[in-house]
């Protein structure tokens, strides 16, 4: 495991709030997948889901993956999920894109099959990116700012 980024201010402020267990299962699942692309970039957003988006760029067109935290669960969500190729059927959802894997333990992603649907989900979204981004390793907070 890499060294854990600091969790943004904004963020942790609503982290806090949830169950003890729910958050740390949310830390292992970001160290996941800081591990497997140690310069995404780490979007935070708070809506529905207080929401970590890993990106290759600073804009959330470019993230491939994110992790939703709800009251009391959270997934490991696929931004293109129904365009990546899922040999054991592991992502769910019925949307035009987005797809998910439920969390309830590590086990649930801390395995070779999840780590390649990672690593898929980062490659399509390199295919995909008009270009080259400059930026690497940020974490840009959009919680409490106006549109």
């Amino acid at each position: 495991m890499g060294v854990t980024r600091p969790i943004h201010p904004a963020f942790l402020v609503h982290l806090e709030r949830k169950d003890p267990a729910l958050i740390e299962l949310f830390l292992d699942a970001r160290q996941f997948l800081l591990d497997l692309h140690p310069g995404a970039n780490e979007l935070l957003y708070r809506t529905h889901a207080l929401t970590a988006v890993f990106s290759l760029s600073d804009r959330l067109g470019d993230a491939f993956c994110m992790l939703p935290i709800y009251t009391n669960h959270f997934n490991l969500g696929f931004n293109r999920g129904s365009r990546l190729p899922d040999p054991h059927q592991l992502l769910t959802g019925t949307g035009s894109l987005i797809r998910h894997i439920d969390v309830a333990a590590p086990a649930d992603y801390r395995n070779g099959r999840v780590e390649a649907l990672v690593r898929s989900a980062i490659a399509f979204a390199m295919g995909d990116m008009d270009k080259p981004s400059k930026a690497v390793g940020l974490t840009v907070s959009k919680i409490g700012k106006k549109k």
